[in-house]
């Protein structure tokens, strides 16, 4: 790194020491006391309670305000998130909101660009030249965020380290649940979300696809995501911040997303935000188009063909969509029809929808047809900006 930077003593020693300690206090343990089924339990509690607080709250919440969730969770993300020591959600976000509006620039506080381990760690355990907290007086209106900024560590210190200790105390009854609580539900606990959701910031921006967009270093890797509570679909996270999920299909390993969403059928969280899958899809294909194209030469005639396919594919989708919807409504009112009749009705809605498959389908030949060309000839037009 050109930039020279001072150590800060705090930070670095609590980023080094800790695993230290753990490792130190688990072995400790184990030899004098052995291990039950309480202090894996104790651990993997405190490990989903805190890193969901990072990621579903500091991030998807806090930070990019893609959802709504009302107090007792967001008391919940303050507490849980304070004891995984890694500041305030008002600074944090304030951190986080930088790195996406200067991502990749000398402004953005944890570059990839300066390295792997400056990204994961190394920024944190530098002095800066001034610690600036800006673009978060949102978040400074919330009372709960503003009265955990103010307790930032008195509380990380109380739920992070006393209460698994507490815990593993009224679980055992003795100084050995205590011991065993504390070491496993806090001192390994910390160690194990500080480098998993670290990852966010250096292997994400390292390993991995870049389907939605190529404007920055954000990928995605499925393997990650199984480390990071579902954020290692960061490019389409980096290209689409608004979307409460990372992982947007149902398969995607996003226990973020799945939080969130099973939060809003008891009505804690509200007002998920969705990008249209119309939206998702034709920036997936232009793209994968522009990566394809990249320093060659595209005909205007291909540029238009993939106009039109792009078009017709966002035509499909919002049709499924409407005509889904149209059957949805249809089956709430069968009850009102003979039997003869909703099974007409029925074949008619099913019809609609089948057509609008098939016209996704033929768009999606269209864009394999398009790259296909693209590949076999050489172009002489260059590609439009």
């Amino acid at each position: 790194m050109e930039q020279q930077h001072s150590i800060n003593i705090v930070n670095s020693s609590f980023l080094i020491g800790m695993p230290i300690l753990a490792l130190v206090s688990v072995i400790f343990y184990s030899l004098e006391y052995g291990i039950s089924w309480t202090e894996p339990i104790i651990f993997v509690g405190f490990y989903l309670a805190c890193g969901l607080s990072i990621t579903a709250g500091y991030h998807r919440l806090f930070s990019h305000r893609t959802h709504k969730a009302a107090w007792p969770m967001r008391l919940f993300y303050a507490l849980f998130g304070a004891a995984a020591f890694q500041n305030s959600a008002i600074k944090w976000c304030s951190d986080h909101r930088r790195h996406h509006s200067k991502t990749d620039k000398e402004e953005d506080p944890y570059t990839v660009k300066k390295g792997f381990m400056w990204a994961h760690m190394g920024w944190v355990m530098v002095e800066q030249e001034e610690e600036v907290v800006e673009h978060v007086d949102d978040l400074y209106a919330d009372p709960i965020l503003a009265w955990q900024d103010r307790n930032i560590f008195l509380i990380g210190f109380l739920v992070g380290i006393v209460l698994p200790g507490a815990i593993g105390y009224l679980a055992m009854g003795s100084l050995q649940g205590f011991l065993g609580g504390m070491i496993y539900g806090g001192f390994l606990r910390v160690v194990v979300v500080h480098h998993a959701t670290f990852l966010i910031n250096s292997a994400a921006h390292t390993w991995g696809t870049q389907p939605y967009s190529t404007a920055n270093t954000s990928r995605d890797s499925p393997i990650l995501s199984f480390l990071t509570f579902g954020e290692g679909y960061h490019n389409f996270h980096h290209t689409f911040q608004a979307d409460y999920r990372n992982g947007h299909k149902w398969y995607h390993w996003d226990p973020s997303k799945w939080w969130i969403s099973v939060a809003s059928w008891f009505g804690i969280t509200k007002d998920l935000h969705r990008i249209p899958k119309t939206t998702i899809e034709s920036r997936r294909m232009k793209t994968a188009f522009q990566k394809q194209a990249e320093g060659e030469h595209v005909s205007s005639e291909l540029q238009d063909r993939l106009t039109g396919c792009v078009q017709q594919m966002r035509k499909g989708l919002s049709e499924l969509m409407k005509r889904r919807e149209e059957y949805k409504a249809a089956k709430q009112e069968r009850k009102k029809e003979s039997k003869e009749a909703w099974k007409r009705r029925k074949e008619a809605h099913k019809a609609r929808i089948r057509e609008c498959k098939l016209r996704i389908d033929q768009a999606r030949l269209e864009f394999k047809q398009i790259m296909k060309s693209f590949k076999l000839n050489n172009q002489t037009v260059s590609l439009p900006a």
